[in-house]
């Protein structure tokens, strides 16, 4: 039985691909890619020449009627998103489940993602972590499920793109300004940064800002304080 690989890739630093991500893009048939180009980019650099064809959030459907004849031709395919792990904010899913539902297996190849790299060095705390990701731009709808989030309890990460950053930072200011923030910009790039503070300090840094560029996640601590135990 044929098989799809969903494959992990760097999320900015290419050093971070993993040596199974590379066996797994030279020994496959067919790559399928959210956005081929920036894939080949990749390819290219590890010198890997696949076919490769399209697999975005706007014909994820389509695609994967064609990645299931081709495993049930006999063919492996790996599926790689832009940046990170597929599935997380990124197409995927939907490939995923109608693989497995047409009868073949998914094997995971895990790697980079920009919430658990910034998870890593956010020192939240606790035993819960919710992962929300992109929320909806429209202002409205955006501060009341921020507001839903601070309100749960727990700590969470969110996606946002640079040009609605401070918006985002001024809802969860608004709600709660001294809730402890922490923001990963470009993370693993040559120009990251993590920048830490109060809800409104942090506003305070980036409403400053002539300009922001790159991507960010961004870490909003609990209700709780953490707590570190001697034990």
């Amino acid at each position: 039985m044929s098989e799809l690989y969903i494959v992990g890739t760097p999320i900015g630093n290419l050093g971070d691909i993993t040596y199974r991500a590379l066996e797994t893009f030279r020994t496959v048939d067919v790559i399928a890619a959210e956005d081929t180009r920036h894939t080949l980019q990749l390819l290219n650099h590890f010198e890997i020449s696949k076919p490769l064809i399209s697999c975005r959030a706007q014909n994820e459907e389509s695609a994967s009627n064609k990645i299931i004849q081709l495993l049930d031709g006999g063919q492996s395919v790996a599926y790689a998103s832009d940046a990170g792990t597929p599935g997380i904010s990124d197409p995927g899913s939907v490939l995923a489940a109608r693989v497995r539902q047409a009868g073949h297996k998914v094997v995971p190849i895990p790697g980079a993602s920009a919430f658990a790299t910034l998870a890593s060095v956010a020192g939240g705390g606790g035993k819960t972590l919710v992962f929300e990701g992109f929320l909806s731009p429209k202002p409205g709808r955006r501060k009341a499920r921020v507001k839903e989030l601070m309100e749960g309890g727990n700590a969470f990460i969110l996606y946002e793109s640079p040009f609605r950053i401070v918006k985002l930072l001024g809802d969860i200011a608004d709600i709660d300004s001294e809730r402890r923030v922490v923001v990963g910009r470009e993370l693993t790039k040559l120009h990251e940064e993590i920048s830490e503070g109060t809800a409104r300090q942090v506003l305070d840094d980036y409403s400053s800002r002539a300009k922001v560029q790159g991507e960010l996640a961004v870490f909003v601590s609990g209700l709780k304080k953490t707590q570190v135990s001697d034990e």
